[in-house]
């Protein structure tokens, strides 16, 4: 390359601001003599120089293979080195949802979709062009559930996530980013989803789902992989009880696998959640109301096999109001929400009533919902549907508030308390809750959260008081 052809030449070490500089004052010429605006467009050259300062230590963790196919990262880098940091994030997030796709699909699709969607939605999902009907949150929420990314990655996306929506190019905004910000994304991001391995139990998962697919398991092998169970969290149990009902209720699939899943199934039933059993016994439900003859006797026949027809509800009632929260849920996590999310609210008061009675079956996903919702998407207050979650969340009982208390246990919700809006919101839940609860070791928990730092909430499971009590209401559960 010429040297007057190499407009600027950005390495570690040199003096990089002239040079930024010289670009920066080149663009502001051509603004000027077009007569367009030039105030306030462009990152302060020391911000862009911080980040050339800091970003080769980071890119070099992405393994050449993988950095070659990057195209997202090049036009991050083009847009940091002229100034446009929203934009530059808007591209650091398009590689991250890109690579996460990627990911999925290169794992196993169907699984993902069985544990990402639920539903009519999942319904819609059938093959690798149908993943970008996912939003962004279904997205890394499945990928999270189904352990391409941490607990933890999952908390620093969403993050990165509500930044790209209220502070990148994505939306009109007025907010500005540092250079160090920018690093540090680009670093979570890389160390979190782009460079991160597939953790040994995920191989193991991937390795039992296909080898169920194609493969004829004996009575023997059977007991080996029951072993593999043991080994397995609550939440990959539960996963994987949903990866066999979607093979096994999925109609193209072939007799053998159904019999695989026959063998297996009883040595993993003990390690699947109540709630998740719950949950199935909905799906079971949800084939029922639409109608779908073949799903609904093939789920029939699952349940069958670990004598668990009781987890179906005793009405449809379930099933509509499950069908009210996914789509409230989507409302709400979608751009447009502000405007869409008071008509699904008020859609769901009409169908659990101003006295809610909600079956069982779906009660923690009902209360979930509304504290989700309640706590906002961290950017603002959704005026016109507040008052129906206000009138449902007043109207918990006992249980529904003990489960209210205790959300902050989950990664969702946990997640959302480094938020500023959504942790004023979470100890407003925190007060309606007291007010329906009578057990003290309950009690004795809204009162430490509500001591608790409020700028710290997002930290509430790494106390060692709140674990104490924590431990005490499982006790009491039991």
């Amino acid at each position: 390359m010429s040297e007057e052809n190499n407009l600027v030449v950005l390495n570690r070490g040199e003096k990089n601001e002239t040079q930024l500089l010289a670009v920066e004052n080149g663009l502001l010429g051509f603004l000027e003599q077009h007569d367009l605006p030039t105030n306030n467009i462009f990152a302060p050259v020391p911000e862009r120089a911080t980040v050339f300062k800091n970003i080769e230590d980071v890119i070099d963790k992405i393994e050449i293979p993988n950095r070659e196919d990057s195209v997202y990262i090049s036009k991050f880098v083009a847009a940091i080195a002229t100034g446009l940091f929203d934009a530059g994030l808007n591209y650091l997030w398009d590689e991250t949802i890109l690579q996460i796709r990627k990911r999925v699909i290169q794992y196993d699709l169907e699984y993902f979709y069985d544990n990402a969607v639920t539903g009519e939605k999942r319904k819609k999902l059938e093959t690798e062009d149908d993943i970008v009907k996912l939003d962004d949150y279904d997205l890394i929420k499945g990928a999270k559930e189904i352990g391409l990314i941490s607990n933890l990655g999952f908390k620093h996306l969403e993050y990165i996530n509500y930044m790209r929506n209220w502070a990148s190019a994505a939306h009109p905004n007025q907010n500005e980013l540092t250079g160090l910000q920018l690093v540090g994304w680009l670093e979570t991001c890389i160390k979190e989803v782009i460079s991160l391995p597939i953790s040994n139990i995920a191989v193991r998962i991937k390795q039992l789902l296909t080898g169920v697919r194609l493969n004829e398991i004996s009575e023997k092998d059977a007991e080996e992989i029951s072993v593999f169970f043991t080994n397995l969290t609550t939440e990959q149990a539960n996963n994987l009880a949903s990866g066999f009902w979607g093979i096994y209720t999925n109609s193209s699939t072939e007799q053998k696998s159904r019999q695989n899943i026959i063998l297996l199934l009883p040595e993993l039933w003990g390690h699947v959640s109540e709630d998740t059993k719950d949950g199935l016994g909905i799906k079971y439900g949800n084939f029922v109301a639409n109608n779908y003859l073949e799903e609904k006797k093939l789920a029939r026949e699952y349940l069958r096999i670990v004598n668990a027809e009781s987890y179906i509800p005793d009405d449809l009632r379930g099933v509509e109001i499950e069908s009210a929260i996914n789509d409230l849920l989507v409302a709400h996590r979608g751009g447009n929400n502000f405007y869409s999310e008071p008509s699904f609210a008020r859609q769901l008061i009409r169908i659990v009533g101003e006295s809610p009675k909600v079956p069982k079956q779906i009660n923690k996903q009902y209360v979930y919902a509304l504290i989700e919702v309640f706590m906002t998407n961290a950017n603002g207050i959704a005026w016109n549907a507040e008052p129906t979650y206000i009138k449902l969340i007043q109207n918990f009982d006992e249980t529904q508030a003990t489960i209210a208390m205790l959300s902050f246990t989950t990664t969702e919700i946990s997640s959302k308390l480094q938020f500023h809006l959504c942790r004023k919101k979470f100890l407003s839940i925190v007060e309606f809750a007291k007010k329906r609860i009578t057990k003290p070791v309950i009690l004795e928990l809204a009162e430490k959260i509500q001591d608790f730092p409020e700028s710290n909430l997002e930290n509430l499971m790494k106390d060692k008081r709140i674990q104490t009590i924590l431990e005490s209401i499982k006790v009491l559960w039991k």
